[in-house]
């Protein structure tokens, strides 16, 4: 078998399972362990990395397909719904608005997801990646690459902080100062009103997390419309920081005491933070490109409903 571009960069494990679904873990670990399976002549181990045009060795029990291949699920549904999103497309990049309330990739409790739709979304065979991630809740700009090598690209401008990102939320109450930096190292832990895993400011042993913010309007001392730029991107970063300054954001069920100050069903009982803009250098041209998403509507409603100018 010839490792094909799309593949390039990928480790070995991960390649098995998605090529083989019904191949077990431990299925796997046994064939590489005794060197059944070898990348360009030699013993392979799990976390090899697989390259364009690699030659894969397999036993004969898996070229010969007695283990299913995986199926393709396509849904007009998903595609329609992932066509709705498309921001902007081209050979090499393809940027979505993403719904407040979609999750961004799949896990025990979630069957809905970007990462699945994207199955209905596949062109000449192959799947947009995911370049970053947004949590279930916050809406705006998700950016996916069309090939292996732009993915590689753009993955890499978000991990060495070259992505420009802008947030628009709304917090309650509003922070004292109009514009600042918030410099908080970020752990996780386990906890919370909702349970399960959170972040928390940990100076000793968090991982740097920095975030710039501005006031752009108020409504009096309670409710405020700021945008934030994360200057790196830990889970939860803005959450958390807003918090820290004494303005966490509204309907944040995990990191606000009060998430809901209204009973108002002009605005939305969850979470108001998006994605605003991101800016980026396109992986092939190395053009300066940005792209901006609007609020979803039920975001829109609190803003306007709040009297708040968007």
């Amino acid at each position: 078998m010839i490792i094909q571009p799309d593949d390039d960069g990928q480790r070995l494990d991960r390649f098995l399972k998605k090529s083989f679904p019904t191949l077990t873990f431990g299925q796997t670990q046994k064939l590489i362990r005794t060197g059944q399976i070898r990348i360009n002549g030699k013993r392979a181990k799990a976390d090899s990395r697989l390259s364009k045009d690699d030659e894969l060795r397999l036993p004969p029990s898996l070229e010969h397909g007695n283990h299913d291949r995986p199926k393709i699920m396509f849904d007009q549904r998903d595609r329609d719904q992932i066509e709705d999103m498309v921001l902007f497309e081209d050979a090499d990049i393809l940027i979505l608005n993403k719904p407040n309330g979609l999750a961004v990739q799949g896990g025990t409790k979630t069957k809905i997801h970007i990462d699945g739709m994207l199955n209905s979304y596949m062109k000449k065979g192959v799947k947009p990646r995911l370049c970053h991630r947004l949590d279930r809740d916050t809406s705006g700009v998700l950016v996916l690459g069309k090939t292996a090598e732009a993915t590689r690209a753009l993955t890499k401008q978000f991990q060495t902080h070259q992505v420009q990102k802008t947030y628009w939320a709304l917090t309650n109450p509003a922070p004292i100062e109009d514009e600042g930096t918030i410099n908080a190292p970020l752990n996780k832990t386990i906890g919370g009103a909702e349970g399960g895993e959170m972040m928390i400011h940990d100076p000793h042993n968090g991982k740097d997390a920095v975030t710039d913010f501005e006031v752009i309007d108020r409504a009096g001392k309670d409710i405020a419309f700021v945008a934030f730029y994360p200057k790196t991107g830990r889970t939860h970063q803005i959450r958390v920081h807003a918090k820290i300054i004494g303005a966490p954001l509204m309907g944040d069920y995990k990191y606000n005491d009060n998430p809901m100050p209204f009973d108002n069903g002009e605005i939305h009982n969850g979470l108001h933070l998006h994605a605003r803009e991101i800016t980026l250098r396109h992986p092939t041209s190395k053009e300066e490109m940005a792209f901006q998403a609007d609020l979803p509507n039920a975001l829109l409603k609190g803003w306007k409903t709040i009297g708040f100018n968007v």
